[in-house]
């Protein structure tokens, strides 16, 4: 069975395994530093599963920062008819690609 935890970053929950490449929100840091997400949910391995209260106690998840970039372009538009009010505006999302190297229980 894959070891599998639960992790939270950036208000948001990602199921990550060892190994895999995971996108978050941007984080602070250069490409190639370690990261530490210690938010840990839930952890399991070998049949095993342990659910924090809310987060595992020990549990980590090591990772390593692979490239920063920006998302799709999302496009807003305001519109309210008969007024001749029109507002177009965009916005593109910066997101951080991790490469999962370990996940740690104590």
């Amino acid at each position: 069975m894959v070891k599998y935890a639960i992790v939270e970053s950036g208000g948001k929950q990602y199921k990550v395994a060892e190994g895999a490449t995971l996108e978050v929100d941007r984080l602070a840091g250069e490409v190639g530093d370690q990261v530490v997400l210690d938010q840990v949910l839930l952890v399991a391995e070998e049949g095993q599963v342990r659910v924090g209260t809310p987060t595992v106690p020990g549990a980590q998840v090591k990772a390593t920062i692979q490239e920063h970039f920006k998302g799709p372009k999302i496009i807003v538009f305001k519109y309210r008819p008969k007024k001749r009010y029109r507002v177009k505006t965009g916005h593109r999302q910066q997101y951080t690609r991790l490469l999962v190297n370990s996940i740690v229980v104590e």
